[in-house]
């Protein structure tokens, strides 16, 4: 046992035993740090760089198409709606080539009576109907109505 204790004391058993402490404790923290390293890997950030970088390079590109698609959309509905406005002028001119709807018209529009029948207008049907900016505006000279429009105007500037 005295070559034990000796041996315990020794230098080199020292030297040992502290390098054995030591790589315990490097050991022990690359453990630590392989469990505290987070998942990103090389492979995984150059990944994702790619990624984003193909994100916003396609980015204008699709915004582009997408503010393209809704223009020609809008450009379609135009159409169709002048195509629309086309037929109904089409309808009106047939219309107006038979004689019947053209003399319908006239009577109604022109106020024109066939011969031997009695024309009446009534002129003023409903008076509680016009509006009193109606009859003001009637009931004043023109000039007025000229100069509140330069005050409008002037006024708009301010």
């Amino acid at each position: 046992m005295a070559v034990k204790d000796r041996d315990r004391f020794s230098t080199a058993t020292r030297l040992r035993l502290l390098g054995e402490q030591t790589a315990a404790r490097v050991y022990r923290s690359q453990t630590r740090r392989q469990a505290r390293r987070s998942r990103l890997t090389g492979r995984a950030a150059l990944l994702a760089l790619v990624l984003c970088s193909l994100i916003v390079a396609l980015a204008y590109p699709i915004r582009q198409y997408v503010s393209q698609r809704a223009q020609i959309a809008g450009l379609e509905r135009q159409r169709q709606e002048a195509g629309d406005r086309v037929e109904q002028l089409r309808d009106l001119k047939a219309r107006w080539q038979d004689d019947a709807y053209a003399e319908q018209q006239i009577r109604q529009r022109l106020h024109y009576v066939m011969p031997g029948e009695t024309g009446y207008i009534v002129v003023d049907p409903d008076p509680a109907r016009q509006s009193r900016v109606h009859r003001t505006a009637f009931a004043r000279p023109w000039y007025t109505g000229v100069w509140d429009g330069v005050d409008r105007a002037d006024a708009s500037d301010r």
